[in-house]
């Protein structure tokens, strides 16, 4: 499987959905680039490095001459959306066609790395609930891999990507959209979300020892962003989703009603927070939220994405198994400990992907454009 659902990006931004380069996060006047300046030379590998957030992680770290590679099945899509859409041919990283579940790959890609990010996943949660069998295999018998041979290397620390589906629905007691705090009990509704929640503490059983490599792990919360388009039969991604159905002329469903909660956060923000915690001191043994601390709800983003198509409507679907009530992050350990906040908030970042689609029709896939999908 590839990485995360989640292509290259421009560094030179202010923060207003232009980019990450020369935004400070964390001591007035500090880029993110300079920041980086500690990965220079150094060798990186990225498991799942050609999806979306993977991509743009490694753009990123190209900028920052760190010496990449990516270690990724391409099969995430059906078409060709790693190297259409993504650029992994164009990034200038060494790219290795292959499976985390393949000690011999993984080992080999480790031998000499530095730092390692673990994105690769099957990462969807209805694929996953369909699937579990895949899902464990991708999620907890790949990670299991991963995580050893790292232990056996001389990689000085790992990333794991994980995600808020490890809150579920949260504290049962509390009505409405909730803040989920990373010590918070965890309770996960979802396949894909018990998967994400082993490896957690997998990471931290495997690589929590002395004479071990560091560790960081973060949370993802739902992150969004051109050019990111669905997979088929999935429920995730939900402003690629609506953007796309919008535009097609076909009415924008809202599961549920669209009354559930997101934490949208822009995939250049998620990429800038990953490549921190490879080199900030502070995050060695740390779990931390990666979102905005802002609650959107699923009908808002219509709101937001309606008026770019004047004949737009909605339509309320059935809730899908596994798909949660939703929340925000809670902020204060990625500002601390992290020392970034996201710069690009969801009325930008939606704007900026509806007008990316407008230019880029051919990012409408195939199997969406021949006709409806379940």
């Amino acid at each position: 499987m590839s990485a995360t659902a989640n292509g290259s990006g421009n560094i030179s931004g202010t923060g207003t959905g232009n980019g990450v380069g020369s935004v400070a996060y964390g001591d007035p006047g500090e880029s993110v680039a300079a920041r980086l300046e500690k990965l220079r030379d150094a060798r990186v590998v990225v498991t799942g490095g050609a999806g979306l957030v993977g991509s743009r992680l490694v753009a990123l770290l190209r900028r920052a001459d760190a010496e990449v590679t990516v270690l990724d099945r391409l099969d995430a899509y059906p078409e060709s959306a790693h190297t259409s859409l993504f650029g992994v041919d164009d990034l200038g990283v060494k790219l290795v066609v292959g499976d985390v579940c393949d000690r011999e790959a993984v080992r080999t890609v480790l031998a000499d790395a530095d730092y390692v990010v673990h994105a690769a996943a099957y990462a969807d949660v209805a694929a996953c609930t369909r699937r579990p069998d895949i899902a464990f295999r991708a999620n907890v018998q790949g990670t299991q891999v991963v995580l050893e041979e790292a232990a056996a290397s001389v990689v000085r620390r790992l990333v794991l990507v994980s995600s808020a589906a490890v809150y579920g629905d949260g504290d049962p007691s509390v009505q409405g959209p909730q803040v989920f705090r990373e010590d918070q009990r965890l309770l996960p509704v979802s396949v894909y979300a018990n998967s994400k929640l082993w490896a957690e503490h997998q990471t931290r059983l495997l690589l929590g020892g002395p004479d071990t490599p560091e560790y960081a792990v973060l949370r993802y919360f739902s992150v969004y962003g051109d050019p990111q388009i669905p997979k088929p039969g999935s429920h995730s991604w939900m402003v690629a989703w609506l953007s796309m159905q919008a535009r097609l002329g076909r009415p924008m469903r809202l599961n549920g009603g669209g009354v559930q909660v997101r934490d949208l956060v822009h995939v250049e923000d998620v990429a800038a927070a990953t490549a921190l915690a490879l080199i900030e001191e502070r995050m060695a043994g740390e779990t931390v939220n990666v979102g905005t601390g802002v609650p959107t709800s699923v009908r808002e983003v219509g709101e937001l994405i309606a008026p770019h198509f004047p004949e737009s409507r909605f339509v309320t679907t059935p809730m899908p198994e596994g798909d949660p009530l939703g929340g925000c992050a809670a902020t204060e350990h990625s500002r601390e400990l992290l020392r970034w906040q996201p710069r690009i908030d969801v009325r930008a970042g939606v704007e900026r992907y509806v007008r990316w689609l407008s230019a880029t029709p051919h990012a409408v896939p195939g199997w969406l454009a021949a006709g409806p999908t379940a």
